[in-house]
């Protein structure tokens, strides 16, 4: 089925207006996403982060700059040490949580790693975590084959069906 002139371009400024890349660019680098973990686990000093995670020096400086640049992580000197810098998440950073979470959850369930403590738990119960989901607005969890991305003119972006992915592939 071929898409109409309208449809690719507008589909085509929607890409190029998408956040996906820009975040991507932003956390989705290897050390980057070790330091956010790290500051979620509670890393705070230069120093933890870089033995903890055994990145060098010159590297762990550039990410964390870049992060602090971007409002994810706070650099404030430590009460404690005023020869050292307290690195913390801000509300921004710690907003990343569900995002990591799904990540590492996807790639588990796709075998890219192994399974790692320490596990994420509820503080009450000290239980895992459930898994990431997208949900309704009513709370229903939604496949691919559930959702639509609609347009500015309430055009349809729809996902291929599974018999249409089924019949593309053979």
């Amino acid at each position: 089925m071929a898409r109409d002139a309208g449809y690719v371009r507008t589909f085509k400024l929607a890409a190029e207006q998408c956040p996906i890349p820009p975040a991507v660019d932003l956390i989705g680098e290897r050390w980057t996403c070790l330091i956010l973990r790290g500051a979620m686990l509670g890393l705070c000093h230069f120093e933890e982060f870089q033995a903890c995670l055994g990145i060098a020096r010159n590297i762990l400086s550039d990410r964390l700059g870049r992060l602090v640049a971007a409002d994810i992580l706070a650099r404030t000197p430590d009460p404690h040490d005023r020869r050292k810098v307290v690195y913390a998440l801000t509300e921004r950073g710690a907003n990343l949580l569900p995002v990591l979470v799904a990540l590492r959850q996807w790639a588990m369930d796709a075998g890219l790693g192994k399974a790692s403590y320490p596990e994420l738990c509820d503080r009450r119960d000290r239980r895992p975590v459930g898994r990431i989901a997208v949900v309704s607005h009513d709370g229903r969890p939604l496949s691919l084959e559930d959702l639509v991305w609609v347009g500015p003119k309430d055009e349809e972006f729809s996902p291929p069906q599974p018999e249409r992915l089924k019949r593309a592939a053979a």
